[in-house]
């Protein structure tokens, strides 16, 4: 399922910065080519402008500068004299018969039809001397801007003479074309590492679903299997005590007893954990004094280590502590958490220690104990539920989730818990809490 959100994420992801990539490289070439046209256009018009200059200031028209001026600019010329054609136009190929001699009447005849009329007036108003000349793109072919085009008169008199001058735009065009394939790989490298990075954004984005799902299942799993045994106990005491003596039927009761409280105790964290996952695990913080919860606390389990033959200190500071701002009822939870474990894991006549202190602005709370230890492996894993140590630290009753608890209600208020071992053996569990 999570491979096929995966899939989906990533396609949708791409694919959406994809469409933006596109569109922009669309746009960016579109006003860039539009822009490159511009320019050659405006350079065009200002290369017909010095020629009709030059032009006005001669008195005779040469071949040689009719040469230079076409060559310079890449243009070809096509030069009438009252509507003759030039012996030019013969040597430099421009025969009745060629192509180009075609595009060019053709391109007269657009001027002719189009914007000849423009400058009537000016004629008539000085009709001894005019010069001028306008410029147009020409399409003979009906592709965008296949040429740019400019007629330039010049009137002495009664004679009349005219330069049609085409300027090719396969340059530019070969540059556009450039443009858009350099664009072109461009965004197909960029999609080819968009599509890399969304599935790599869109799998770390999952893996916190995955993993919650991964440790529900885990959590369903345990807690299952943990249910199990306690209610064969109890059915299979139920179903014994029906034909059982007197004497034999309290010691069913007391075996259901047990387990319907080793249960209890189950169900009881189960539901802690579960409101700390909905984000429903109260905590009240008020001032309190730590010392005085560990004083409470030692003298809680004071008894349960005598019975079992251990020995529990307690070490506070000297000096006065200030207050700290946590919830009473959870720290005494996580103290229980913390004292029951090293009781439950210590052997007759070892030793446990309580120790309390204060150095810049933090409470130290450690909890050690020189019982079996915890493994390095397994003290990566010690918070996780229903995590137990194989064999050691798999004692009836304790289910895994204690110090996953532990570890909510440190979290809850803002400190942070670890385990170390003790030198000699045993486990030393720290608590730092903000002071």
């Amino acid at each position: 399922m999570f491979r096929k959100v995966h899939l989906y994420l990533t396609a949708l992801c791409a694919g959406i910065t994809t469409a933006i990539l596109i569109v922009m490289s669309f746009l960016y070439l579109y006003l860039s080519e539009k822009e490159l046209y511009e320019t050659q256009y405006r350079s065009f018009q200002n290369d017909m402008n010095t020629i009709a200059t030059s032009l006005e200031q001669q008195s005779v028209i040469s071949m040689e500068w009719l040469s230079k001026m076409e060559s310079r600019g890449g243009y070809t010329f096509y030069a009438l004299d009252n509507g003759i054609p030039f012996l030019y136009n013969r040597l430099t190929n421009l025969s009745e018969s060629s192509d180009t001699r075609r595009i060019l009447e053709t391109c007269l005849e657009i001027y002719e039809t189009n914007y000849e009329d423009s400058f009537q007036e000016e004629y008539e108003n000085n009709a001894y001397n005019t010069c001028h000349h306008i410029e147009f793109p020409f399409d003979p072919t009906g592709k965008k801007h296949e040429f740019h085009a400019s007629v330039i008169e010049l009137n002495r008199g009664t004679s009349s003479l005219q330069i049609l001058v085409l300027s090719p735009l396969d340059f530019l065009r070969a540059q556009i074309t450039r443009q858009r394939v350099r664009f072109l790989l461009i965004d197909i490298a960029a999609i080819l590492l968009l599509t890399l990075f969304s599935f790599f954004f869109t799998g770390k984005l999952l893996q916190p679903v995955v993993e919650s799902r991964k440790k529900q299942t885990e959590f369903v799993a345990a807690a299952s299997h943990e249910l199990r045994t306690p209610l064969a106990v109890i059915l299979s005491a139920a179903e014994c005590l029906r034909d059982a003596d007197a004497e034999k039927q309290t010691r069913f009761l007391d075996t259901i007893k047990q387990e319907g409280e080793i249960m209890t105790s189950l169900v009881n964290d189960m539901l802690t954990l579960s409101a700390s996952d909905s984000h429903r695990f109260s905590c009240r913080p008020t001032p309190v004094e730590l010392d005085t919860l560990l004083i409470n606390a030692y003298e809680a389990f004071e008894p349960l280590d005598a019975e079992k033959k251990l020995f529990l200190s307690i070490t506070l500071p000297e000096a006065s502590l200030p207050l700290c701002t946590a919830d009473a009822d959870r720290m005494m939870q996580l103290l229980s958490i913390l004292l029951h474990n090293a009781i439950s894991y210590t052997l007759e006549g070892g030793r446990i220690d309580l120790t309390l202190s204060h150095k810049k602005n933090r409470f130290y709370l450690i909890v050690s104990d020189t019982g079996v230890g915890i493994s390095p492996e397994d003290k990566k894993k010690i918070f996780d539920r229903f995590y137990r140590a194989e064999k050691s630290r798999s004692a009836k009753g304790h289910f895994g989730l204690g110090l996953s608890i532990a570890a909510e209600i440190v979290k809850l208020h803002h400190g942070s818990i670890s385990v170390t071992d003790r030198p000699g053996g045993g486990s030393v569990f720290t608590v730092i809490l903000p002071g």
